[in-house]
């Protein structure tokens, strides 16, 4: 029975890393303030049910030069941590030791099971809508993949010093949340929605201004919207920012988009469509080799 207790109290738990970290529960707020156990929890939450050794998290806190006494304060920074999940949840230390934040061989474990979680509620939207996508099923891969989206209310965990573990982990989060934004404009573009998309792709180019398949989602956007020379002036941006700090000219595949948007190619224009972005490029690539 108290096992169940437990559970039912962790289902109205949430848990939020999408931005800053929140830990709620019903109408309840609570916050660690000290740095380093903010950084302890950061790092179970994103290795959230699997084992995490104290190693790691010694190298995350410390570096390669940790103090003498860095296993002894670890222990520390474990039990404020599971005292603030204690007040949260009004549970005893000892049952968050037993039954949530446990010791396991080598480290620690933070086992979430039914609590709401944001990664893992954005990791499970995301996946489900890669696969509609892959299926041709673009409308329900715009709903899910725009639910994906909006969980984000900032850059993930952007309160928490970042390490030298959580530090790399953080930007590789970023860089499926951004895979997951150019999916999520791909699919409503194939809906047609290529208006919709215009003030998303040219937030989103300003801040990534190297990235070939933004530019390319932007140029197709604004020239299926009537507005040719704004794509082709994209391009002419891309470009430059390529030469300036790379050295580097756009991809071969993006200057035949630009050819083709210059040649106003029949290919850009069917709007809605069930294939997307690298099969239109593919298309170009193809008619090129083919000496069209």
């Amino acid at each position: 029975m108290r096992v169940l207790f437990f559970l039912l109290l962790r289902v109205d738990m949430e848990i939020c890393i999408l931005g800053p970290l929140v830990l709620s529960h019903t109408d309840r707020t609570i916050a660690l303030t000290a740095p380093k156990p903010r950084s302890v929890l950061a790092l179970l939450l994103l290795n959230a049910d699997q084992a995490v050794q104290a190693s790691t998290l010694i190298q995350d806190l410390w570096g390669r030069n940790p103090p003498a006494s860095a296993q002894t304060t670890l222990q520390t920074y474990i039990l404020q941590v599971r005292k603030c999940l204690g007040q949260l949840l009004g549970a005893a230390v000892a049952e968050i030791a037993q039954r949530m934040l446990v010791t396991v061989p080598g480290g620690y474990q933070l086992r979430l099971d039914a609590t709401e979680f944001d990664l893992r509620t954005f990791e499970q939207l995301a996946t489900a809508g890669r696969q509609a996508l892959a299926a041709g099923e673009n409308v329900e891969a715009a709903a899910l993949l725009t639910r994906a989206r909006d969980l984000w209310r900032g850059p993930a965990l952007v309160d928490i010093r970042a390490g030298a573990v959580i530090g790399p982990r953080l930007r590789a989060l970023e860089q499926i949340r951004l895979h997951t934004l150019e999916q999520c404009i791909e699919a409503r573009m194939r809906l047609g929605h290529h208006q919709d998309v215009l003030a998303e792709l040219t937030m989103l180019t300003a801040e990534h201004e190297l990235n070939e398949n933004l530019c390319a989602q932007l140029m197709v956007a604004l020239h299926r919207s009537g507005r040719r020379q704004e794509a082709l002036q994209a391009f002419h941006r891309l470009r430059v920012s390529l030469v300036d700090e790379l050295g580097l000219e756009p991809s071969h595949r993006l200057r035949l988009l630009q050819r083709a948007i210059l040649a106003e190619d029949p290919v850009l224009e069917v709007a809605p469509r069930d294939d997307g972005l690298t099969q239109i490029l593919d298309h170009l690539v193809l008619a090129q080799a083919r000496g069209r």
